[in-house]
């Protein structure tokens, strides 16, 4: 679903109908049902495909293949021929990577795939009606487009620049030859991530295939000294049925909260018009809490998927634990107690956040900050509510940036004061994020600007207030020269 919540389709965008009862006696849309179905199904299969497809009994060909075969009939049952778009994709991108020379296949690659994407999004407004959120065929496009952008960026880097211009993160992930026609589909197409994603990086999914995944996470540390004689073959049991646990009580609460405080409820008569300015920032607050267990459900259920299968291993932790979170899209407790806009969005559709990383914001020379802002707009889709979200979030960022650098220091001396920052900063983010994020839900200009108007805008003036008036970075003094690469990652 990237990021993307489930909402109203009609059914003849599904790609099966045999859930419509269920459909019916829930309460809940068919295109849901059938998502939630379908990932339910990736589960069982992620757990075979561990158990009798390990890599130790099955060759990487099968594995590709049988993953890309359940993939492909996933996303058919789920959209139907709408599924069409997801293939011409794919198969029109592998033709740029065979033939479009290394220095320029990340731009072929980008302008191909975001186009395509660019035209299902217009022509979702024109198909679907205009203002109701649909969970179609263009979730799996943008999971897709990630991923063809990002493995097209890594081949770039890996044979069309040398080592010394790229970063550590940039040499690591460098993929070093062209994928083949099976390794492409099945990266793309693999049935963990082809309905929900996420996106993740080539040479962690080939690896993942043939095996040498988990091993490649334990020889990065000294897994000796953590009491192993031997490489141990980490369960993934335990994790996956901790996310299986959090993903039933996302469940039940967006069942219960999405009911009891719609989305609508932000552009009620009363709340407009009536209700006093704190009543308004309350609702707001509690209306955008409302929407977040849908995100919480869907992420949390694809990193189990993944975890199923044998892939997200990440390592093991100060206390020996064994690590599942490489693909893990949120961390939902970092997100509830954030205390800076900068932390909340940093725990907040991670690796949909690593790709505009990798794609954008460490490549483009001038105002990186705005651009990948822009990118990250463009690619949830044209409704006008993305580009409110995103283009607010600018000033925010750079207010809250501003603050932080100008004022925080001066609370470290006690901890009594460090407590009192965190609580304040804690409400000022989270109702900062209600703010900023409301027209990503509201979707249309109409409802955003009535909502933004009966709150004044009191939020954006306050940001550019404080751009205006606080140095976005405080003076420092003089230092020694530093590195383009680690300039531009502290400039975040």
């Amino acid at each position: 679903m990237a990021a993307r919540s489930p909402a109203s389709l009609s059914n003849r965008t599904t790609g099966s109908t045999c859930l419509h009862p269920l459909s019916q006696l829930l309460g809940i849309p068919l295109d849901q049902v059938n998502f939630v179905a379908c990932q339910l199904f990736a589960l069982s299969a992620a757990f075979w495909f561990r158990i009798y497809l390990h890599p130790g009994k099955a060759s990487p060909e099968v594995r590709h293949i049988l993953a890309t075969i359940l993939g492909i009939y996933f996303v058919i049952f789920c959209f139907g021929w709408y599924a069409v778009h997801l293939f011409v994709l794919v198969l029109m991108c592998y033709g740029v990577m065979v033939t479009a020379s290394v220095s320029n296949i990340h731009r072929y690659s980008f302008f191909v795939s975001m186009g395509y994407l660019t035209i299902c999004h217009i022509s979702r407004i024109y198909i679907f009606h205009y203002g109701i959120l649909t969970t179609d065929f263009s979730g799996p496009l943008m999971i897709v487009t990630q991923k063809i952008t990002m493995l097209a960026f890594q081949v770039h880097d890996g044979l069309g620049r040398k080592a010394k211009d790229l970063s550590a993160e940039q040499h690591r992930l460098a993929v070093k030859v062209k994928p083949s026609l099976l390794e492409y589909l099945s990266y793309h197409l693999n049935f963990m991530s082809v309905i929900a994603g996420p996106c993740n990086n080539f040479k962690d999914y080939v690896a993942f295939i043939e095996g040498r995944h988990i091993h490649m996470k334990l020889l990065d540390v000294n897994w000796k000294q953590r009491g192993f004689h031997n490489l141990p073959e980490p369960s993934p049991t335990r994790a996956v049925i901790q996310k299986l646990c959090m993903t039933l009580m996302s469940l039940l609460l967006f069942l219960t909260l999405s009911k009891s405080f719609p989305v609508t409820f932000l552009v009620d008569d009363w709340f407009v018009h009536q209700a006093n300015f704190l009543s308004r920032l309350w609702y707001l607050y509690v209306v955008m809490q409302a929407a977040k267990p849908k995100y919480y459900f869907a992420w949390t259920l694809a990193d189990a998927v993944h975890n199923a299968a044998g892939f997200g291993f990440s390592g093991v932790d100060a206390d020996g634990h064994f690590r599942w979170d490489l693909l893990s899209n949120l961390n939902i407790w970092k997100i509830e107690t954030a205390t800076s806009f900068k932390m909340y969005l940093e725990n907040w559709n991670i690796q949909t956040s690593t790709w505009l990383k990798c794609v954008c914001y460490e490549r483009v020379p001038w105002y990186p900050t705005v651009l990948t802002f822009v990118l990250s707009a463009l690619w949830h889709g044209v409704y006008p509510g993305y580009y409110f979200t995103f283009l607010t979030g600018v000033p925010v960022t750079l207010a809250a940036r501003a603050v932080r650098n100008n004022y925080r220091h001066h609370f470290l001396s006690s901890k009594a004061r460090k407590v009192a920052y965190d609580v304040v900063t804690w409400a000022a983010t989270q109702l900062a994020v209600s703010y900023t994020a409301a027209p990503f839900v509201l979707l249309a200009v109409e409802p955003t600007i009535s909502l933004y108007k009966s709150m004044f805008f009191f939020l954006h003036t306050i940001s550019l207030l404080i751009i205006l008036f606080l140095p976005i970075k405080p003076h420092q003094p003089q230092r020694q020269p530093q590195s383009a690469n680690s300039i531009k990652k502290k400039a975040d």
